[in-house]
């Protein structure tokens, strides 16, 4: 019934940012802009040139970082097969030959238009210092990338541990109550308690098939329905839950174990505490390239009646969204009086982000 989605290997997209990308292309660019001023600062230019110098090392050094970021953006998928010490020795040496080979070409091209010439250094000594300056400016910036992609890796390792750790904490949750409504049934209602365990044994699949990062909308909610029928069983008419859903897209990513367990504390802490029962809302819609889910449930209107909880579902959801999505998304939790929801925002995407 469920299939996993395989997630990406992480140890094959951490290692270089995408070049390929604006942001990066930027960042990439003010960098160099601030070498071309240090460098231009450190050659003790004479006084009244700082500008002029300023201009024509800006111009080497903006067409040198334009040009790695083109080799890189191309090569970076094919680097990072080799692993990620490999990639970045190679990313080294393939950086530093071009540094070297533009800068043959800068000096012969200043050879042959002698008038318009901007290289003052001789021939060895001008490859010599962009050999030097750029070797410790690469390894500088491959250090930087190795560690950060390594910063990465653990966030990604420290969030799998965290979807884990929220599986292991539904299943006690519910597995009790639910065992005991099943038993019930086998005597009254047979046929219902064989759907009850067949429902259990596919919540149960979907949880145990591994940790994995991201599932479609479609099969996020088809766990949470199973979830909502097994409920039904224990609650019976106490328990509503009104879907209007029929405006997301089913083929989006979201990161999983998400619906499930709001609509888990919906029930606990809200259902299952009023003697009248009351309905769980779960509404969504796509606007522009976010989507949008609230999940509502009633609550008792007197703190006495409400359990404690330690918010771990929250605070894990909130925490994944951070991480797949940055500032891009966000999780707000809405309380008033009787009613309390919580309102999911993320971007559409089709793929894992």
């Amino acid at each position: 019934m469920f299939e996993p989605i395989e997630a990406p290997n992480k140890d094959s997209q951490v290692y270089l940012p995408d070049f390929c990308a604006a942001g990066a292309v930027l960042v990439v660019l003010l960098v160099a802009e601030l070498i071309a001023i240090l460098l231009t600062l450190a050659a003790h230019t004479p006084p009244g040139t700082f500008m002029t110098e300023l201009a024509k090392m800006s111009l080497y050094v903006l067409w040198l970082a334009l040009l790695s970021a083109a080799v890189l953006c191309r090569a970076r998928l094919w680097v990072e097969n080799f692993g990620p010490t490999r990639a970045f020795v190679l990313c080294f040496f393939i950086l530093e030959m071009l540094c070297l080979l533009l800068a043959e070409l800068t000096f012969q091209v200043t050879t042959v238009f002698g008038a318009s010439a901007i290289i003052s250094d001789s021939h060895s000594l001008f490859v010599f210092r962009t050999f030097a300056i750029s070797s410790i400016v690469i390894a500088l910036a491959m250090r930087y990338l190795y560690i950060a992609s390594e910063w990465r890796r653990s966030i990604v390792l420290e969030a799998q541990a965290r979807i884990s750790a929220l599986q292991a904490l539904i299943r006690p949750h519910f597995l009790f109550n639910s065992m005991n409504t099943i038993a019930s049934l086998t005597r009254s209602d047979p046929a219902r308690a064989e759907e009850a365990v067949e429902d259990l044994a596919d919540l149960l699949r979907a949880n145990l098939s591994g940790p994995k990062d991201h599932m479609t909308l479609k099969e996020e909610l088809e766990v949470a329905a199973i979830y909502q029928r097994i409920e039904k069983l224990r609650l019976g008419d106490r328990l509503r839950v009104r879907w209007d859903i029929e405006n997301l897209p089913m083929r989006a990513i979201i990161p999983s174990l998400t619906i499930q367990p709001l609509l888990e504390n919906a029930i606990y802490h809200g259902i299952e505490l009023l003697p009248e029962g009351g309905e769980v809302l779960v509404v969504g819609h796509k606007t522009g390239e976010y989507l949008h889910i609230e999940i509502s449930n009633p609550v008792p209107s007197d703190s006495a009646g409400k359990k404690a909880g330690n918010k771990m579902a929250l605070t894990n959801i909130r925490q994944r969204f951070e991480l797949a999505y940055g500032k891009r998304a966000s999780v707000d939790i809405d309380e008033t009086g009787n009613k309390f929801s919580v309102k999911l925002v993320f971007p559409y995407s089709e793929r894992p982000p």
